[in-house]
């Protein structure tokens, strides 16, 4: 798994333009006659990536590597539309010991949360939705492949990629996830020029990672967090689980890598902070 992982990472590791992030309007307030107007500032939103050759969806795979001993910690909540009968059957897709962990230690990470997930554990998508230590992104609603032989899962036909990006953000609003953010990662990693094309309308940039925490399936935490602690380096992205059932050994390992980090003289940011500081640099 770890070797595929590291392929994937390879083959998915894009360059992309960057832009700064706009800002909305904010409302005009009334003043009394013979005042200023109040001055109020305008909520910024995330930063997102210029699109990339051709106009294609952007892929972010990792921070900048200078300036700063920066890495972000992001843990994708997978559950494929299909695998309710076993979340029914007692198989558990969530991880709520490794968010109270995350808490404890004081550091800030991204989640990639499909929307089914977010179906099946709405108070725990709400919970982390509405947590300054936490932002929400788009895993796809049905954690279904985009691009064909992806680890065996079932495949997204191309013309409906788009209404699966969609369908997740709607999702996450139903259980009352605030402010999810405009950052997708593909199921399995795995994507294509095609994929890239479906979600241009979206609006989304791709977010992949430059550290494979390996944790998928593995049952030894101190090979996860030797593997991550070997590998990060300033403005990296390590791609982790927040799955009981299929990363059993993650919040384990969370509790060594977060320490050997931080003695290192690492800081933990969100991706958000990751892409907004490459776009500073333009």
């Amino acid at each position: 798994m770890i070797a595929l992982l590291r392929r994937v990472t390879a083959v998915c590791a894009l360059g992309a333009a960057l832009t700064a992030c706009g800002t909305a309007r904010a409302p005009q307030v009334a003043s009394p006659q013979g005042t200023s107007p109040p001055v109020s500032a305008a909520p910024s939103r995330p930063p997102t990536l210029a699109p990339g050759p051709a106009g294609l969806t952007p892929v972010f795979a990792h921070g900048p590597r200078t300036g700063g001993r920066t890495v972000a910690l992001t843990f994708d909540a997978d559950m494929t539309a299909g695998q309710g009968a076993r979340a029914a059957a007692g198989e558990r897709f969530d991880h709520p010991r490794l968010i109270a962990t995350l808490r404890a230690l004081g550091v800030p990470a991204t989640v990639f949360m499909t929307g089914r997930w977010a179906e099946q554990y709405p108070d725990q998508a709400r919970s982390i939705g509405r947590d300054p230590l936490f932002e929400v992104a788009n895993h796809s609603y049905s954690h279904y492949a985009f691009t064909p032989d992806c680890y065996g899962l079932p495949t997204v036909p191309a013309e409906r990629m788009r209404t699966d990006v969609e369908r997740a953000y709607a999702a996450f609003r139903r259980v009352g996830v605030p402010e999810p953010m405009p950052y997708f990662r593909f199921p399995g990693g795995c994507y294509d020029r095609r994929a890239l094309r479906a979600l241009t309308p979206t609006g989304v940039t791709a977010v992949q990672w430059d550290v494979v925490g390996g944790d998928a399936f593995e049952t030894d935490a101190d090979a996860v967090a030797r593997q991550v602690l070997d590998e990060v380096r300033p403005g990296s992205v390590v791609v982790l689980h927040c799955t009981r059932s299929a990363a059993p050994a993650t919040e384990r390992a969370v509790r060594a890598i977060v320490p050997g980090l931080r003695r290192e003289g690492f800081r933990f940011v969100k991706v958000s902070e990751l892409i907004r500081a490459v776009g500073d640099r333009r």
